[in-house]
């Protein structure tokens, strides 16, 4: 029997496994992932961007653990040898209503006490030429990163410190007695004390083969980017975001550089019709069927119809995907965009049809599920694996 069994071999699974065997050396821990690669879903498919916590309310708890979280990120590269830069975000306004909303979040921004530079458009068209604004905010914190890379250098010392991590591992089922946690899976049964599941796009199926009565679902959104050609890589020196519509519950597409040279934009945001169809929007039965009998799924709709229909419109059209790109880089051309796997992430909603924002904790007697991990949970790993494994080791003692 083990000490601990984690299920999911995403950055939340790996660095809440890392943290719990620096604070109980020598437990027997095993991580439990069912593809055969770690970090294949969320984490294999997001930005890879370090970010600084622009967005976020001041004070607030996700401010705090993204600020702590880049950091912390940023000394664990370090630590073990991973290439990171510091590049820095550009908010760009393109007019005068944006730069309204761009003096708002430079109040947020001095709140958050981040190191940033008002721009002005002939400072922009000297630093970045081929970007087109009339103001922009310089966050300078903000950085790139492979996450994938970070997930195996979790993995390598997960194993160095004693611990499993066994790939190819569904789940069929969850037992829970008054002293053990059973994980039946297609490889094995998997008995330990104490279970933490961080499942991301299954995570609630996962609490219910726990017997949890749950009032949410998650709901999977597909971000859709293209690939700027290799021969345009050298376009932008920093990120280059626009400035949020509050209109929209999404950012809006992006230029994001990357760590192995290439440059990307997007993401949209459109619903899936599958959990994990990342080569094509097609329908899967079951995720259809889940989100079809779940009254929170037409709520959500029904509240943010109007924005649905502009995702769908870029989704749907390239050339439209592209003049949003083109509002603060004109130079791009239809043949600078090549394809790009999409990512999908996993939005939980609530009965109400409201977006789950903030940190959501389900608990059995023997099981801790993590059903909702606020963006960015790449960036904050560390510090939320703190609070998991907090959780998790009042649980086992």
């Amino acid at each position: 029997m083990y000490d601990f069994t984690i299920i999911g071999g995403g950055i939340l699974g790996l660095a809440s496994a890392f943290r719990l065997l620096q604070e109980r050396p020598g437990a027997s821990l095993v991580v439990l992932e069912k593809e055969n690669q770690l970090a294949r879903h969320q984490t294999g498919h997001n930005s890879g961007v370090i970010h600084a916590g622009v967005y976020y309310q001041p004070g607030s708890l996700k401010a705090r653990l993204c600020k702590e979280g880049a950091a912390r990120t940023i000394r664990f590269c370090e630590d073990h040898g991973i290439a990171y830069e510091r590049c820095g975000k550009l908010i760009v306004a393109t007019d005068e209503e944006e730069v309204q909303r761009l003096r708002g979040l430079e109040e947020r921004v001095v709140a958050n006490d981040l190191d940033y530079e008002q721009i002005s458009d002939g400072q922009l068209r000297e630093i970045e030429p081929n970007v087109a604004g009339v103001e922009a905010l310089l966050v300078r914190a903000t950085g790139i990163v492979d996450y994938g890379e970070i997930c195996e250098a979790f993995a390598e010392a997960i194993r160095e410190a004693g611990g499993e991590i066994r790939l190819g591992a569904t789940v069929a089922g969850i037992k829970e007695s008054d002293t053990e946690i059973t994980v039946e899976t297609n490889l094995d049964d998997f008995t330990s004390r104490t279970l933490i599941v961080c499942a991301g796009l299954q995570g609630d199926r996962l609490a219910m083969k726990s017997g949890i009565d749950i009032d949410f679902r998650v709901l999977p959104f597909r971000g859709e980017y293209y690939e700027i050609s290799r021969g345009r890589g050298e376009l932008v020196k920093h990120l280059i975001y626009p400035v949020p519509d509050p209109s929209l519950p999404f950012l809006g597409v992006h230029l994001t550089r990357h760590i192995d040279g290439s440059l990307s934009v997007g993401p949209n945001a459109v619903l899936s019709l599958g959990r994990e169809t990342y080569s094509g929007n097609f329908p899967v039965p079951q995720d259809m069927a889940d989100m079809m009998g779940f009254p929170g799924f037409y709520k959500l709709m029904a509240r943010f119809a109007a924005a649905g229909l502009y995702e769908l419109r870029g989704s749907l059209s390239k050339s439209v995907y592209l003049e949003r790109c083109r509002k603060y880089c004109p130079s791009l051309t239809l043949e600078d965009l090549e394809p790009k796997e999409a990512g999908i992430r996993a939005q939980t909603v609530s009965a109400d049809g409201k977006l789950v924002d903030d940190f959501l904790f389900l608990e059995t007697s023997r099981s801790l599920h993590v059903c909702n991990a606020p963006s960015p949970a790449a960036t904050s790993a560390l510090p939320i694996a703190d609070e998991i494994v907090s959780r998790a080791m009042r649980k086992a003692n």
